[in-house]
């Protein structure tokens, strides 16, 4: 009967480790992560077609390379601003797809319409996926670690210079928020689209940067109650966050994304423009050609 109790308790012990093991483990992961878990979810694949091709040639921008601290090199789309817009970059973070030509030319564009430098960052050390499938894989596999050096690396030369911005979509936009984290004073605005926000408050306790967060409404991965969760953290710990909703779904501003919608898309572009020239005010954002 001793040795019976003994057993039994030794037994207890090691369920009780492993779940507190479970726990820790799950607990350490970053909410920039959370879209990982969806790379098997049939139906948030079934949700991205393929994005149409694009043949887009930089005519300002190129390929960098940025050295980590792991002693590897980062690739990163560099478009850079002469000396009336140093000291304000933008970090910019893919979707899913990887650092492809929607990528690129959204760079080029948005340092076109600001004057800003624009660093758009390569999480897939130069992987670029071409179907829902191949997307799923690559962001399935990318390692929380390697993607924190890589944004460290961006965030050092970024640093060189002055402030930054970060934004991003989707799986970007979690990266986007997780990089205003890692950017401490550093960083002056982030704007996430449809990115998974943090959710342990200790951590968004040290944020330092304004927040502009563009979601939709019919977001099943990114849903509202996610974001409500978001905004009552932001407010309970007097950080700044503005939040604009919109009756849409998933990546709706993305071009290549059959859900994209192009009038929501062109007015939470203009947000993010009207934010960035607030938090870099020494800059005036260009007006658009319709509106001259």
């Amino acid at each position: 009967m001793k040795n019976l109790l003994i057993i039994l308790i030794f037994i207890a012990c090691t369920k009780l480790n492993a779940q507190h093991s479970c726990c820790a483990q799950s607990t350490s992961t970053s909410s920039s992560l959370a879209f990982n878990q969806m790379a098997n979810n049939s139906l948030f694949i079934s949700a991205h077609s393929a994005p149409e091709p694009l043949d887009y040639q930089p005519s300002v921008g190129k390929m960098v390379s940025l050295k980590c601290a792991d002693g590897k090199e980062a690739k990163v789309f560099e478009v850079k601003s002469g000396t009336a817009g140093m000291g304000k970059v933008i970090l910019m973070f893919h979707e899913w797809w990887g650092l492809n030509d929607y990528i690129k030319r959204e760079a080029e564009r948005l340092h076109s319409e600001t004057g800003f430098t624009v660093v758009a960052m390569d999480l897939y050390d130069g992987k670029i996926a071409t179907n829902p499938d191949s997307a799923g894989k690559l962001m399935q596999g990318l390692k929380e670690q390697r993607a924190r050096v890589i944004i460290s690396a961006g965030i050092e030369y970024a640093g060189k210079f002055g402030k930054i911005q970060t934004i991003g979509w989707c799986m970007g936009g979690g990266w986007s928020f997780q990089a205003a984290l890692m950017a401490g004073p550093k960083c002056v605005g982030a704007v996430m689209y449809y990115g998974m926000p943090e959710t342990d408050t200790t951590k968004l306790s040290e944020l330092n940067a304004p927040v502009l967060g563009i979601f939709a409404a019919y977001d099943q991965w990114v849903s509202p109650k996610i974001v409500a969760a978001f905004s009552a953290n932001m407010k309970a710990l007097n950080k700044v966050l503005e939040v604009k909703n919109y009756n849409a779904d998933h990546a709706f501003a993305n071009p290549s994304n059959p859900k994209f919608n192009e009038e929501f898309s062109e007015d939470a572009h203009q947000l993010a423009l009207t934010f960035f020239k607030k938090n870099f005010p020494e800059l005036k954002v260009k007006q658009p050609e319709s509106e001259k």
